[in-house]
């Protein structure tokens, strides 16, 4: 079979499902060949204007391109990185939400998308060496039935060529929900959470790993995964969030 026949003979049974079973842009309702359409991708995706290199933060007026916002200056946060792909802002917070308590996991492979392209908006922001999705405790996985950071870090994974270690944190301390606690508590709720898995050392000796996530709010959870991250022997810690909740 020669190449373009072989290509559509792999092809032939997606474009047949589409025909038949047109999607809906989950924002608009319109018909669209994605879980989002593009006019809907284009007015509310995409990471916004300058941010801080190491929490993804909106920059101020003042505050020069590519340098730490002020909170980062002041006090530096364990990971050394932050992309992200989008705010937490209407109308995609509701998607995020459709994702985690809806159990929509199609929408997890376009979170996957647009995080793979900010992730490549910077040619010379160094790639991680692998990937690590933010563990859920046993509590909450049983009640969800999935890991929303696991279903955006597995096509994240195969998209940038990235091995994924799904198991290579635990969090050995059910804790509560951070959006439960309030602000000032957060950091003590989550101290201590997490741990790493089996003989997972070697997998981190001087190695650059990415965390993924759906959601950064205040950071807590993301700097607790790389303190533990670092203490164990990662060189370097960035985290790869969906969307980023602006500052209040």
């Amino acid at each position: 079979m020669s190449g373009p026949l072989r290509l559509w003979s792999h092809r032939w049974p997606r474009a047949l499902a589409d025909m038949l079973l047109p999607c809906s842009c989950a924002l608009c309702g319109d018909t669209a060949p994605a879980v989002v359409c593009t006019p809907c991708r284009q007015r509310y995706a995409g990471a916004g204007g300058p941010r801080c290199p190491s929490c993804a933060n909106p920059l101020g007026a003042r505050e020069p391109a590519g340098q730490r916002c002020a909170g980062c200056l002041a006090d530096p946060p364990a990971f050394d990185a932050t992309v992200a792909a989008a705010d937490y802002a209407a109308p995609l917070d509701t998607l995020v939400l459709r994702l985690k308590f809806g159990a929509q996991l199609p929408l997890a492979p376009w979170f996957a998308k647009q995080l793979h392209d900010a992730v490549l908006a910077d040619p010379g922001r160094p790639l991680p060496e692998l990937l690590c999705p933010v563990p859920l405790g046993p509590r909450r996985l049983a009640e969800r039935g999935f890991n929303q950071a696991l279903e955006i870090a597995r096509p994240l994974a195969a998209s940038l060529g990235l091995p994924l270690a799904p198991r290579l944190l635990v969090r050995s301390v059910d804790t509560r929900a951070q959006s439960g606690v309030a602000p000032r508590e957060r950091a003590d709720n989550i101290r201590g959470a997490f741990a790493l898995a089996g003989a997972a050392p070697e997998q981190l000796d001087g190695r650059h790993v990415g965390v993924v996530d759906d959601v950064m709010t205040s950071g807590h959870t993301l700097n607790e995964v790389a303190a533990t991250l670092k203490r164990a022997g990662a060189a370097r810690v960035s985290n790869l969030v969906f969307a980023r909740t602006p500052p209040h």
